[in-house]
């Protein structure tokens, strides 16, 4: 029996896998041969330890004994709480040299010990707190292979804490440790990106994975806080300027930071789309049945949802724009970095800060007057990146910026972009950029400047022609006072654009009422009428509102910025101020009395107070007038806006009520008012849909231009021709040379010959033989002779 254990003990002591699967069945039982290799890898611990503060070189032997040890400690740790307690702890200091584990490990040991502290998280045995306390500051100092396993896990982790509910807790801790890897540090030299043979000394390694996993956490949507902006809000003053760039990118929305991740999104579409397109054709063959249409449904659901969600990753991100905490500060820091280290950044570094401060000032309405007369040595039409910094440029206006900052840039890109020297893109560049500029700020431009701009338009060039046309119809919206009379257009000579932009410091007065407001009474009026064909209408009754009418808020996020009134309607009579009473008879004739009543009470007033007759004519007047304006808006506001609270679902239906009234006007009458009016209404319908805010963020394109393709000369047609020609044999039908196995194709001459008699009799060319006259026939005949004469020679 004693030969029986000993050997028994020998073959456990070697075959840990052995051991470790009977201790997970009787923890009990095996405690004792648990211990005896627990202690034995709490020895191999502290010699791994004496080893790597001495900076030992260990044996590749005891480093896998090791491994295996803390594998298996780590397998049935849950069996025994107690005893292995301080094993996360261990484990920590074996990855970060911290604890009773000493100086970190490299390696092999190093990729055994994370695997086992995921293990013990996916076993419970530690929190989520306690393995990303560890985890995060391993992402800067392991491989690649290693570094996308702690990444994956990260992420993974945080995603499942936050599905069901915000694991409050859980996020304050890890940003804490963001915040800590960005904070590390800052207090560096900076040095700056110029010159692509210099090194930055500060590495900056923590902070730019920490930027990293914070936009990985904001792109899927588990974080989307202000504490997670200010982390990488923190890290756009760092003085690494990779961990710049990568903040800037953040809020910039670029795609330039999700190269990586743009091939899996698309490879997940394919895929998605290619088992919905299986599911499809597996539905059309053979008995359909409510499992395959459910397959389908899942499958369909699934591919929108990968869309979406690649979509959102490449769209700019307007929310963390929105949630700085100090946009002043934030605005102020971002010039002093710019303008203080203007010789140590490169121009892409310098173009990139330009355009986050730009975002930001028109975002938040910022005045940073500084960034106008640093931007102003850029303005040159040879600058690099010319078109980027005009953007930047246009976007950092806003209506509350001065007119006097403004009026100078407008002068410089005049000067450097719009004259005859320079080519036609030049010019359009530089008219649609002052033009963006004037849009959001029009006080700044000068009257003697915008003459000569206009006059472009007669340009012949359809770049040029369209920029100076769209510089003037601006101004004969905004402020067609600047313009001469002859070229502010119909609509602003008669006075329906006057007064639209107010002056800089003054707001837009309360617009009164809500236009077009009768149609969408009229409609629900049809509809009531459709809903309930048997009862009686009357265009008299009062609109009928129903108590539950909630409905219409639904969409109340999307559709808020659709209205077209932002106060209420004047609806008070103006009868009051005409009408004056001296006895309790004259009241009580005035309620009694009719449309014709009304002109008698008028003079019994005037002579009352004895005014003049000429004076009471134009009362009257003045007394219908007022009645018939007061009696109509009251009629349409009693009907519906005094009594219904219109919804954002009412206003996005009134504004396409009114845009098809005005299509039905225009295909009615033609007239250009209506065709104005029309284009109006699609403009503004474009505007709240989101695709043309005001306040949207520009492109190049925008201040490019449409662009005429220029003409190709002859080498570059015939590089295009010498491309078409490849792979493609030469011109000619190939149905019976090379499309057959035996060529049977035949020349006209050779059909000609084989043509039947009777066709030929009848034939074009024989029936004009027969008709021709005895002259042509001489003149052919002598043209022959002559013909075989050359030959013989």
């Amino acid at each position: 029996m004693v030969k029986q254990r000993n050997s028994r003990g020998i073959l456990l002591t070697s075959n840990l896998p052995q051991l470790q699967n009977l201790i997970k069945r009787d923890p009990k039982g095996y405690k004792e041969e648990f211990l005896s290799q627990y202690n034995h890898y709490l020895s191999l611990l502290r010699l791994h330890s004496i080893s790597t503060s001495s900076n030992q070189v260990n044996n590749d032997k005891s480093d896998e004994q090791f491994a295996n040890l803390v594998t298996f400690v780590s397998q049935v740790a849950q069996c025994y709480p107690e005893e292995t307690k301080e094993l996360p702890e261990q484990l920590k200091g074996i990855l970060l040299g911290s604890g009773t584990g000493g100086t970190a490990v490299r390696g092999d040991l190093r990729e055994t010990a994370v695997k086992n502290l995921i293990m013990l998280r996916n076993k419970e045995v530690i929190d989520s707190i306690q393995l990303l306390q560890i985890l995060l500051p391993l992402l800067a100092h392991v491989p690649s292979s290693l570094r996308s396993l702690i990444r994956h896990t990260i992420l993974t982790d945080l995603k499942t804490s936050n599905q069901k509910a915000k694991n409050h807790r859980l996020n304050r801790v890890v940003q804490s440790l963001l915040f800590g890897m960005v904070e590390s540090g800052m207090g560096a030299e900076v040095v700056g990106d110029k010159g692509k043979g210099k090194a930055n000394k500060e590495k900056g390694g923590e902070a730019m994975w920490a930027v990293m996993m914070v936009r990985e956490l904001w792109k899927k949507g588990v974080w989307n806080d202000a504490k997670t902006v200010s982390i990488v809000a923190l890290a756009a003053f760092h003085p690494n300027t990779k961990v710049q760039s990568a903040a800037m990118h953040f809020f910039l929305g670029s795609e330039h930071d999700a190269d990586e991740e743009d091939s899996d999104d698309e490879e997940a579409i394919k895929d998605a789309r290619k088992d919905v397109r299986k599911l499809e054709h597996r539905s059309t063959v053979g008995k359909g049945s409510r499992k395959k249409e459910k397959q389908l449904a899942l499958a369909k659901k699934d591919e929108k949802k990968k869309r979406k969600n690649a979509a959102q990753s490449t769209s700019a991100n307007f929310p963390a724009l929105e949630l700085l905490h100090d946009p002043q500060t934030f605005g102020e820091k971002l010039y002093d970095n710019l303008h203080k280290h203007d010789k140590q950044y490169s121009l892409e570094h310098k173009v990139l800060i330009m355009q986050l401060l730009s975002r930001v000032m028109g975002a938040h309405k910022l005045c940073i007057l500084g960034f106008y007369t640093y931007i102003i040595k850029y303005m040159t039409y040879h600058q690099l990146q010319v078109t980027t910094i005009l953007v930047a440029l246009a976007q950092s206006v806003h209506e509350l910026t001065p007119p006097d900052v403004l009026t100078p840039v407008i002068r410089k890109i005049a000067q450097e972009f719009v004259h005859p020297g320079v080519g036609a893109e030049v010019i359009a560049a530089g008219l649609n950029s002052i033009r963006e500029v004037c849009r959001r700020q029009p006080w700044c431009m000068e009257e003697d400047l915008l003459e000569d701009l206009i006059e472009y338009r007669k340009s012949k060039d359809k770049g040029v022609i369209t920029a100076s046309r769209g510089l003037l119809q601006l101004f004969r919206e905004v402020n067609p006072g600047m313009l001469k009379k002859r070229e502010r257009g119909k609509a602003a000579t008669m006075g329906e654009n006057s007064g639209q932009v107010p002056e800089y410091g003054h707001t837009k007065p309360v617009s009164q009422g809500i236009e077009g407001l009768e149609l969408l009474e009229d409609h629900l009026n049809a509809m009531r009428r459709e809903a309930n064909p048997d009862e009686p209408v009357d265009s008299g009754d009062e609109l009928s509102i129903d108590e539950d009418d909630e409905g219409g808020w639904s969409d109340w996020e999307r559709e808020s910025e659709s209205s077209d009134s932002s106060g209420w309607e004047d609806v008070s009579s103006g009868e009051d101020d005409f009408e004056v009473s001296d006895s309790e008879d004259e009241e009580r004739e005035k309620r009694k009395a009719s449309k014709k009543g009304k002109g008698k009470t008028v003079d019994k007033v005037a002579e009352a107070e004895d005014v003049d007759m000429d004076d009471v004519d134009d009362s009257k007047s003045m007394v219908s007038m007022a009645t018939t304006d007061v009696s109509g808006a009251t009629k349409k506001l009693s009907l519906l806006a005094q009594q219904k609270i219109l919804t954002p679902a009412d206003f996005a239906l009134l504004n396409e009520l009114r845009l098809k009234a005005a299509k039905d006007l225009v295909t009615s009458t033609s007239s250009s008012s209506a065709k104005r009016k029309l284009a109006a209404l699609e403009a503004s319908k474009k505007h709240t849909s989101g695709d043309d805010q005001a306040d949207r963020f520009l492109e190049e394109a925008d201040i490019l231009g449409p662009r005429k393709r220029q003409k190709q000369d002859y080498e570059e047609r015939m590089e295009s021709i010498r491309k078409g020609r490849e792979g493609r044999d030469k011109f000619g039908s190939l149905k019976g040379k090379k499309m057959k196995e035996k060529e049977s194709s035949s020349t006209n001459a050779q059909k000609k010959r084989n043509k039947p008699i009777m066709m030929a009799l009848h034939s074009n060319s024989m029936m004009q033989k027969k008709k021709a006259s005895l002259r042509d026939k001489q003149i052919k005949l002598r043209a022959s002779i002559e013909k075989r004469k050359k030959a013989k020679r």
